[in-house]
């Protein structure tokens, strides 16, 4: 018993806490600028992946989703070509050959889709246009074709002015309705309701101006021209005749919940009409806002599958780094830990320093990471207005990760350090 006593108040002694540990690793790293700052490099790069990826992806879904919500998150749009972002010449041959879907389709729709709140037969002409009103010039805006059920089919409004009604349609008026960004162009200082613009060498009389919306994917929907769809026909004869793009029907459900129900009801008016047997494929495509939010996240989620990649293949590199280190500090300071064990120091006491120090390293690496990232997330905000942002868990997660990453890495130097023998440690050169 006595002979065990005197070694316990020393073993207290020399058993540091967490707080000397990490004030004795800040000491060490001063005192190894240049060997910790390249060690540092790995971790600091996957952290700062990592934040800038989850900011980029949360900007970009946040972007797509405002953008779908204001043309309508209920969409369901019936058109001849199906939805895609490559080059047309990628389209099969059985695509090109469909038939063009005409406004009788859509008055079938409007008609038989009890399912349907609205159906907007529209007609789009992206050539551009010269648009003017005396001798200002609008920026190339698209001119549409489109019936009194544009605004409920495509969530869309009238800022001022009316829209068009039945009889604008029947009597192809040259009446137009325009976006904001054409009232910007031709009418900055002026009220444009009642004035006369002129679209290519047709005149019309200003009747509305839409509410303005969100742009994405370089279209926008504040830079168009509506006219009556019969109007449009006359004046574009080539698009009403197939050539360029052609008519889209866009629909709207009564309720959320019959998108679906919409979806199979003016799938199977259409397919009748185009007399298409049960065995053969639709030869008409379906685009619905929702379902283009899903592809896009799906885009989002490989990019961000690609960069946690990057990210784990940096912080792999870092943890070597640090494991590197760590075992260049055990054998530097060999003599520091028999030194420490023959005053009462446990392999606990050992082993515990060693890892708060691999901790302190990749924590501080993980902290810069985290403000890079974010430093690069505030720089996009204001430079490019996109709504890049780091949530909360983010940057807890990198941070968690880089001090996992000291903690992994520093294990084995740390039990290294531990089991050295006290007295071959202190006669060591």
């Amino acid at each position: 018993m006595s002979s065990s006593s005197p070694t316990q108040p020393v073993s207290r002694r020399f058993r540091l806490s967490w707080t000397e540990n990490v004030r004795f690793a800040l000491v060490a790293m001063r005192a190894q600028k240049l060997r910790t700052f390249l060690t540092l490099l790995g971790v600091v790069a996957g952290v700062a992946t990592v934040i800038m990826m989850v900011s980029f992806v949360v900007g970009f879904d946040r972007s797509i989703t405002a953008a779908f919500s204001s043309f309508g998150t209920n969409l369901v749009q019936f058109q001849k070509w199906e939805p895609r972002f490559g080059d047309d010449d990628e389209m099969p041959e059985a695509e090109r050959r469909r038939k063009n879907l005409e406004i009788d389709d859509a008055r079938a729709l409007k008609r038989l889709a009890t399912l349907a709140a609205a159906v907007s037969p529209e007609r789009y002409y992206f050539r551009p246009i010269t648009v003017s009103s005396a001798r200002k010039r609008a920026n190339n805006p698209a001119a549409v074709g489109v019936t009194p059920d544009y605004l409920a089919a495509n969530s869309s409004s009238i800022a001022d002015g009316r829209f068009f009604t039945d009889a604008d349609v029947r009597h192809a008026s040259r009446l137009a309705v325009v976006a904001p960004d054409v009232v910007e162009a031709l009418f900055p200082q002026q009220d444009p309701i009642g004035r006369t613009i002129t679209v290519e060498t047709w005149s019309f009389q200003v009747i509305g101006v839409l509410e303005k919306k969100g742009s994405f994917l370089g279209g926008s929907a504040n830079n168009l021209i509506l006219i009556p769809i019969t109007t449009f026909d006359e004046q574009f004869p080539d698009i009403r005749n197939g050539q360029g793009d052609t008519l889209h029907i866009a629909t709207v459900p009564r309720r959320t919940e019959d998108v679906e129900g919409l979806i199979e009801q003016g799938t199977a008016i259409l397919r009748a009409r185009r007399q298409l047997r049960p065995n053969q494929p639709n030869d008409f495509a379906v685009f619905t806002s929702v379902g283009q939010l899903k592809n896009f996240r799906q885009i989002t989620g490989g990019i961000a599958a690609v960069m946690i990649l990057i990210a784990a293949i940096a912080l792999v590199v870092g943890g070597v780094g640090v494991m590197n280190i760590m075992l260049v500090n055990v054998t530097q300071r060999t003599r520091e830990i028999g030194l420490r064990k023959a005053l009462g120091g446990t392999r606990r006491d050992i082993a515990i320093q060693f890892l708060s120090e691999a901790i302190t390293l990749t924590g501080i690496g993980g902290a810069i990471g985290i403000a890079i990232g974010l430093g690069v997330a505030l720089l996009a905000r204001v430079v490019f207005d996109f709504q890049a942002a780091a949530p909360l868990w983010s940057v807890l997660l990198g941070f968690g990760v880089s001090t996992t990453v000291g903690l992994v890495a520093g294990l084995w130097p740390a039990l290294k350090a531990a089991r050295q023998d006290p007295i071959e440690a202190l006669r060591y050169e």
